[in-house]
């Protein structure tokens, strides 16, 4: 059974968010030895990562400003990028431009404005979800690089974090020309410092969906709130939040049950989200 991405009534406060989580971003790199690898990242300097989370800003500022919706409009935009600044000032310049931007555009765009996008979610909403978590994971790439203190991260951001790798990130919805093989039993999720429980399916999907592109990468498959698991993981949610992204956590991590279906789990988790 898919879980459902669409999230718009009672949302959290994205953008604030995206603004919190970008300038933290931004003050840990800002003066960072240029040397320094991304251990989470690690064919990144610290030039890169200041130049990826940048970009990924830039694109997804053009996206809503221009109110993109089409492949095509997609395409031309990306023609319209500039190249990669040559150095710190101007690479500390473009991010500074295109967050800014980012922000300000979401914050002035009606949540349910059908804009482009990758997921199955298509509104404004679900990008200003999405920036705001990027922002959040490529924080704690800079803290680690620069060997920072962690800074505290919201628990209800963090929950929502969880929700979105589960369902979106890690998850699967069904598509033509796509099969999806559970590899083990039922596993559920728990929020220690929450109330909020998910249970999900290791699955390996395979097929060639309806863009002619090849598919065999290992998902999660969401069962009906109903459903038990046959092991479970629990944790505060900042934590779990790290983990399904491959980040260091803090604090502890529990795994209980089924030791098989543990193991199917993490070598879904162990796999690289694009």
């Amino acid at each position: 059974m898919p879980l459902s991405s669409r999230r718009h009534e009672g949302a959290l406060p994205f953008v604030d968010h995206l603004r919190q989580e970008s300038a933290r971003f931004r003050a840990v790199l800002a003066e960072a030895d240029p040397a320094l690898r991304v251990p989470t990242c690690p064919d990144w300097r610290v030039d890169d990562l200041l130049w990826h989370l940048g970009e990924v800003q830039w694109f997804w500022g053009e996206i809503a400003q221009r109110r993109a919706t089409s492949d095509s409009d997609v395409e031309r935009l990306e023609a319209a990028k500039h190249p990669r600044p040559v150095d710190r000032s101007g690479l500390l310049d473009l991010f500074d431009h295109s967050s800014e931007r980012l922000a300000r555009v979401l914050a002035a765009t009606p949540p349910e404005t059908e804009l482009w996008m990758w997921a199955e979610d298509h509104s404004a909403a679900y990008i200003a979800r999405r920036q705001a978590h990027e922002a959040l994971i490529h924080r704690i790439d800079a803290e680690l690089t620069v060997g920072a203190e962690r800074a505290p991260v919201d628990c209800r951001l963090a929950a929502d974090g969880v929700d979105e790798a589960l369902r979106v990130m890690r998850g699967y919805e069904p598509e033509p020309g796509l099969s999806a093989t559970p590899t083990g039993p039922p596993v559920t999720i728990a929020l220690v410092d929450g109330f909020h429980t998910w249970t999900v399916t290791p699955a390996r999907v395979t097929g060639t969906d309806s863009d002619g592109d090849t598919w065999d990468v290992q998902r999660l498959l969401g069962q009906d709130e109903s459903a038990s698991g046959s092991a479970a993981v629990s944790g505060r949610a900042a934590d779990l939040d790290c983990w399904l992204w491959n980040r260091p956590a803090v604090g502890e991590i529990s795994r209980t049950g089924d030791p098989a279906a543990l193991q199917a789990l993490e070598a879904v988790v162990a796999g690289s989200i694009d």
